[in-house]
């Protein structure tokens, strides 16, 4: 049975360069290691995708909409599909000194922020820096193999796929109605990012559950104070 739209599904996937067959990225933990691009902030597991809500390109997402639990497919993308064609007008050179007064050394690699977007620095020489705004894979022809690994059934399910989405942990989650209520206990820490997270957990509940109107959280605090010693 293929999946609808609005569906929570879980995949695996890989994606390679088609002009090399580089594996760009994965959620196999064991090929990442294998093949040299392990990250050891990265989450090695099933990725969640709500079915025609554009989390992946569009020739991507058709794919997984056509499939069943348990089913492989593999999807060639050309670059129009992807990430576009390379522009030229996106690669410049820099003077040095621009770099100097952000107290930047630029180096070939290095990924900066410039005019809002992400560039990448391609070369450095003679006081001038080379610098290209197309994302690393403009032009390039990719190969998606994808599994459907399992289909999120039920408003609770739901809600916590979509925490772990976020690398969020919850205490307890209810479900009722048009309101969801998520608590987190005083053991989870409660930072920067659990912050921003927490927002942007929010703002996909309310986008890929329609049902979902509202949303309450309920948070412990405590204060650790730490033990005399007599």
């Amino acid at each position: 049975m293929s999946f609808s739209d609005g569906d929570f599904v879980k995949v695996e996937y890989s994606i390679w360069r088609a002009s090399d067959n580089q594996l760009i990225r994965t959620t196999d933990k064991k090929a990442a290691e294998e093949k040299g691009i392990y990250d050891s902030k990265a989450v090695y597991s099933p990725q969640l995708v709500v079915v025609g809500k554009g989390n992946m390109f569009r020739k991507v997402d058709d794919a997984i909409k056509g499939m069943a639990v348990g089913e492989n497919r593999k999807v060639e993308l050309a670059p129009e599909d992807a990430y576009g064609q390379r522009n030229k007008d996106l690669v410049r050179v820099m003077p040095l000194s621009e770099f100097r007064k952000r107290e930047i050394n630029p180096e070939p690699g290095l990924q900066i922020e410039i005019d809002g977007g992400i560039a990448t620095v391609m070369s450095v020489n003679s006081g001038r820096v080379l610098v290209d705004a197309n994302h690393p894979l403009a032009g390039e022809r990719l190969v998606y193999e994808i599994r459907a690994v399992e289909k999120v059934e039920g408003d609770d399910a739901k809600v916590k796929a979509l925490l772990e989405n976020y690398s969020l942990s919850a205490d307890e989650v209810r479900a009722s109605g048009d309101m969801v209520k998520v608590r987190f206990g005083e053991k989870v820490e409660k930072n920067a990012d659990y912050f921003i997270n927490k927002s942007e957990f929010a703002a996909a509940l309310l986008r890929y559950m329609d049902k979902i109107s509202r949303v309450s959280f309920e948070e412990d605090y405590s204060r650790n104070e730490e033990k005399k010693e007599g």
